[in-house]
């Protein structure tokens, strides 16, 4: 989906449990009062933020809360899967917001279980992915292939140095990938494969077999 204007963030995250702005300003002018997770001293957002960060809204409310992290990938690995834990049973008074100019650093579960939207002003839909050619190659390739092509394209993985990373990349670019083309075509047929790419990322994250999961998890 897509907004105009900054000033309509509040807005739109009010009607949403989680939502992931795409944009290239990344700043707090747009939530007075609300609450606020970005790095200290390190460049990364650690586990131990967000748990101290998410705990702060386990008491009863009354109103309304925006959460902000930001930039929202600048949480680890393991910090992003703390944070998901506060999306399988959300409190109907918070409304988290991630902001983040690089939506494919961000785990596809989470993408998965929030709502994305662009920033028409960057045409984020067009610009090409901040990743290595051929693991958006691969990507494309995992959305379009016919079961019978699945194999190939593991056997391709399972080859590179440190596969189960490479195998994560890949998989993280072609949930991105499908995201930005449904927007563009709203075309429903890209967002019915993203449940399977999404629960390949997670076996994949959870050491299941790497060749294994590329092909059954996609047929």
């Amino acid at each position: 989906m897509f907004f105009d204007n900054l000033d309509q963030i509040p807005e739109i995250a009010l009607g949403t449990g989680c939502s992931v702005f795409v944009i290239n300003q990344l700043d707090d002018k747009n939530f007075e009062g609300a609450f606020f997770l970005s790095p200290v001293d390190k460049p990364s957002i650690t586990v131990e933020q967000v748990r101290d960060f998410t705990a702060q809204f386990n008491t009863k409310q009354s109103k309304d809360i925006f959460a902000v992290i930001t930039p929202a990938d600048a949480m680890s690995t393991a910090a992003q899967n703390a944070f998901l834990k506060n999306l399988e049973e959300p409190a109907p008074y918070i409304h988290y917001v991630l902001l983040t100019n690089k939506p494919t650093k961000l785990l596809p579960t989470i993408l998965s279980r929030a709502q994305v939207f662009y920033h028409k002003k960057i045409d984020s839909l067009d610009a090409d992915l901040a990743v290595d050619a051929e693991i958006r190659n691969l990507a494309k390739q995992f959305i379009t292939a016919k079961p019978t092509e699945l194999p190939a394209l593991a056997d391709t993985i399972a080859k590179q140095k440190n596969s189960r990373e490479y195998s994560l990349e890949v998989i993280a670019i072609a949930v991105e990938l499908l995201y930005k083309s449904y927007f563009k075509t709203k075309n429903p047929a890209f967002l019915e494969k993203i449940p399977k790419f999404t629960e390949l990322y997670d076996n994949l994250a959870m050491n299941g077999h790497i060749k294994l999961h590329l092909v059954a998890d996609l047929c």
